[in-house]
Order: C-alpha cells, then structure tokens, then sequence
C-alpha cells in the first residue's frame, strides 16, 4: 500500500462508522466503474479500429469534407 493511500485510511478511520460506509460504497463503485470502462474498451478495440479504417478509406475517396467550426 502507498504512503498516500495509508494516509487517506488513516483520516477515513477518524470518520463515524456512517461516514466510512459511505466513502467505502463510492470507492468501491468507483473501482468498479473503471473495470468496466476497462473492459468495454478492451472489447471494442477491434470495431473502433474497423471503424478508423472506414472512415480513413472514406477520406481516401474523396467524400468527406473539412469541419468548418464557423458553420456548425
């Protein structure tokens, strides 16, 4: 465990049993939130890496056309 995260515990600790559930839920939410986000990335690597070569042939071809931010 780091320095830091000890020291994070040991002012968690000073907090009444409520306020620790608490922080404790939105850590664990939050680490859960991350293997999620995690594991949708590692899942759609091959489609976003289809959908750059689709849209780079697309380029390629002549139809798209250059964002002009004045006109959105």
């Amino acid at each position: 465990m780091t320095k830091l995260l000890e020291e994070a515990f040991a002012e968690a600790a000073k907090l009444s049993a409520q306020e620790q559930d608490a922080l404790a839920a939105v850590i664990l939410e939050e680490l859960a939130s991350e293997r999620r986000w995690d594991q949708a990335f590692a899942d759609s690597a091959d489609l976003l890496a289809q959908l750059a070569d689709q849209a780079l042939a697309e380029h390629r071809a002549g139809k798209t056309q250059v964002l002009d931010p004045e006109r959105l």
